[in-house]
């Protein structure tokens, strides 16, 4: 086994195909088809089902997949090491959060900072943040919902309380306040089952012996706005993401408590890395400051 073959297979399985793969290591795909073939035939395996066009990992590729993944962010962590003057000058940091709201403050901060760092940013619910932390598709994560689990370094940004909005012409009484069983009356517009914003709402209502039926359900923050400002029903959020949109109005949940804490997260045995140390450290000031 030699690195190259790793190397080659590593990047066809995150490309999701042999030329992708070529084109992001600048070799030819015969040579990348040829070192991928030599690991096989070496180990007597098969990496990748061929069907067509199309590519697919086998399990024991999927394995293999999870070893590389870290060998060759180790890889780069020891480039940035030996050339540390060079880390913060160029690069790209890639965030996943559930809303950018709650990290605008910092990210102004280090492109302020650091001006040639490329900001990739995503969006995704909880359980597609940690997935794509885990899965090295991501550098940082923003969330509301903190793993439990061990292995994340967490920041914490804010904390805001959970509000329902909708239409300001909704036909609803002028009120700045709702319990959860006039607003279950109404038709809901609620996130996708992985959202913590619909999991806190359906655990308080539960509580309170309500269900929430839904009236339309509609994947990621934005879609649930416009389905709201269009006239279509109650939506909810937290109220640091509700903003300053003139066509709604929040309303106040009675009894509900509980609070959307928002965090940067990322993996532990990548909190060394130049570009994610520094994001990270620019949020830990403001955290001390909060507390104080």
């Amino acid at each position: 086994m030699r690195y190259v073959q790793l190397r080659a297979f590593h990047n066809v399985a995150i490309h999701g195909g042999f030329s992708r793969a070529a084109e992001a290591l600048s070799l030819s795909q015969p040579a990348i088809s040829d070192q991928v073939a030599k690991l096989e035939e070496e180990y007597d395996v098969l990496l990748f089902d061929r069907h067509k066009r199309r590519i697919t990992l086998t399990p024991f590729a999927e394995q293999l997949l999870e070893i590389t993944r870290h060998l060759f962010e180790l890889e780069k962590q020891a480039r940035d090491v030996l050339s540390e003057k060079q880390a913060l000058r160029s690069g790209t940091l890639r965030i996943i959060a559930d809303s950018p709201h709650h990290l605008l403050h910092v990210l102004k901060d280090f492109k302020s900072r650091y001006p040639r760092i490329f900001i990739s940013l995503g969006v995704g619910n909880t359980d597609q943040v940690v997935s794509a932390l885990n899965a090295y598709q991501a550098d940082i994560g923003v969330l509301g919902e903190v793993p439990a689990d061990r292995q994340f370094r967490v920041v914490r940004l804010n904390s805001t309380p959970f509000v329902a909005f909708v239409a300001r012409d909704y036909p609803m009484e002028k009120t700045h306040s709702l319990t959860i069983r006039q607003i279950a009356s109404h038709p809901l517009v609620m996130r996708e089952t992985g959202s913590k914003t619909r999991q806190v709402v359906e655990r308080f209502a539960a509580s309170k012996g309500v269900k929430l039926p839904s009236s339309i359900e509609a994947e990621g923050r934005e879609a649930v706005r416009e389905i709201v400002a269009a006239g279509m029903g109650v939506g909810f959020v937290s109220s640091a993401e509700f903003g300053h949109d003139r066509r709604l109005r929040a309303l106040n949940i009675e009894g509900l408590g509980q609070h959307m804490d928002e965090a940067l997260i990322c993996l532990k045995n990548r909190e060394n890395s130049k570009l994610i140390k520094a994001f990270m450290g620019l949020a830990a000031p403001a955290q001390a400051q909060a507390q104080t």
